[in-house]
């Protein structure tokens, strides 16, 4: 009788249990948060890393690159840069070796809420969007149409709510922004009202970022404000595979520079086509190339932030299409997290960027070795991690809320395993195998760490054979759909104020529809 009495008892426990599971945790009781330590994962070895740095040295000092625009070749020969016989800006050891030594390590990326400030040094790892996809597909049909500003928004709102997305970086090019200036303009405008985490965007005109920069001021109420707090970085690709600068770019890298915006230096070129095909290769120009983007930004302002974004892609060099989703990806953006640790910079590396069209099971598999890997490499950022396909040509919201549970777990795997005396748990061995029923499920170590120590899936489905069929057969994709619309149609972020909304539709070009950031009644 007493065993049938616990028996129900561990039943209703079992309920009581699954409320509690539903409840979120205090910050520091979850299993995973932001920022955990990472660095498991290494590719290179000691002397392939050192290989790398001497290879890049090299390329930067006999090789350096065309195209600098004159403010860079002032700001860089004053500090020591030459031009060659060939025109080409170039970097003599002895500069970037000086510049590494002072390179601002320290900064802090922003939220508008200060409960979303990344903190990017060491090997803490954050996990964040990125793609610039021109469109949005559906889940189901599989039909792609053009992306639009309010798909963008409702990206922002997505990635507001998704605990295991830690910062928004623009991830789609709306085709309804007919020019730059629109899409410059409203693309910060849609990232900015969507989500009050950190938020990275990219410029096309120099004139664009100045014009941002006023917005940037008005809601953080002021330039003195926004100083002591930039919630905005800039994505900058200052540099045009191999070794040549992007003018206008450069101009916009300025800007931001002066204005107290932190740039991500990116160098993203494809292995095969505009990188070697050697990976070891592809790794050495990207590396050359951000170490040329530092040198600069410290050059215009010295201990400027700026993030270390090494992002070599793949071709599949049976067509010569992008290949984001392949292991040669993976290891890419691994070893060149490996680099940005060896320099002690915050470093950037991209992934997630899956080859399927739809979030299928292709889809699940590419980010999942992908997030894996690249996770435990040590990089800090991780971009393009939610919400891609083809190649980051496409977009699905829907696998925003599928792709946190990957994340999730994920991070779960660069948490590891603790193996203090408590965590051994041979007092709890022995109380169950000498006074206890012979089983851990309800000693107290187990209801413990099921929530502190145990990752559960939001859209994944964990259930038996007999309860998904009476569930309707439910999938992750099914789940997503439902969890999607219900994020979309409650989730509507107020952290800029419609005061201050009102005064920037005033000032600016604001094509966002306000009716869009406010539910409907």
């Amino acid at each position: 009788m007493n065993e049938i009495i616990k028996a129900k008892g561990r039943r209703g426990g079992r309920k009581a249990m699954m409320a509690m599971r539903a409840a979120p945790l205090v910050e520091d009781k979850r299993p995973i948060v932001p920022g955990m330590t990472s660095g498991s994962f290494r590719p290179l070895s000691d002397s392939d890393i050192k290989n790398i740095h001497e290879a890049a040295l090299n390329v930067l000092e006999t090789i350096g690159f065309s195209d600098a625009i004159p403010t860079c070749i002032e700001a860089v020969t004053t500090l020591g840069g030459f031009v060659n016989e060939a025109g080409r800006l170039c970097f003599p050891r002895a500069l970037v070796e000086d510049v590494l030594t002072y390179a601002n390590r320290d900064f802090t990326l922003f939220g508008q809420d200060p409960k979303h400030d990344l903190h990017p040094q060491g090997t803490r790892v954050y996990f964040g969007t990125g793609g610039a996809a021109v469109h949005i597909v559906d889940p189901v049909s599989g039909d792609y149409r053009d992306s639009q500003l309010a798909d963008l928004y409702n990206m922002a709102r997505l990635v507001d709510s998704l605990d295991n997305i830690h910062y928004f970086q623009r991830t789609a090019v709306p085709r309804d922004m007919i020019t730059g200036h629109d899409l410059d303009i409203n693309t910060l405008y849609a990232s900015v009202s969507g989500t009050s985490k950190h938020v990275g965007t990219s410029f096309v005109n120099p004139d664009h970022v100045s014009e941002a920069l006023e917005i940037l001021h008005a809601i953080a109420g002021g330039e003195d404000k926004w100083r002591a707090r930039p919630f905005v970085s800039q994505s900058n690709c200052f540099v045009v595979p191999p070794l040549k600068f992007a003018q206008e770019s450069c101009q916009c890298l300025e800007v931001a520079v002066h204005g107290g915006m932190t740039v991500l230096l990116l160098s993203a070129g494809q292995a095969g086509a505009t990188a070697p095909a050697s990976l070891a290769g592809a790794v050495t120009q990207a590396v050359a190339e951000c170490l040329a983007g530092l040198v600069y930004v410290n050059a215009i302002k010295k201990g400027a932030p700026a993030i270390f974004g090494t992002w070599p892609f793949v071709s599949d060099l049976r067509t010569g299409a992008m290949s984001g989703g392949s292991p040669e990806q993976a290891l890419l953006s691994s070893a060149c997290a490996q680099m940005g640790n060896f320099y002690d910079l915050p470093t950037g590396a991209a992934s997630g960027m899956s080859d399927s069209k739809i979030p299928d099971s292709q889809s699940g598999s590419e980010k999942g070795y992908s997030h894996a890997l690249i996770g435990n490499s040590g990089a800090n950022l991780i971009y393009e991690s939610a919400g891609m396909h083809a190649s980051l040509l496409g977009a699905c919201l829907e696998s925003f809320v599928i792709d946190n549970d990957t994340i999730g777990a994920a991070l779960r795997t660069i948490r590891g395993i603790t193996t203090d005396p408590a965590s051994l748990s041979v007092d709890v061995m022995r109380d169950v195998c000498l006074n206890g029923p012979g089983h851990y499920l309800g000693s107290e170590q187990t209801l413990t760490l099921m929530e502190t120590d145990f990752v559960y899936p939001a859209v994944g489905d964990r259930s038996s054979p007999n309860q998904w069929e009476e569930s309707l057969r439910p999938t992750a994709l099914s789940n997503a759909i439902i969890k999607t619309k219900q994020i979309l149609e409650s989730h509507y972020p107020s952290h800029i104020s419609p005061d201050v909304d009102k005064d920037l539709r005033k000032r600016f070009d604001i094509k966002l529809d306000r009716n869009l950031m406010q539910p409907n009644t």
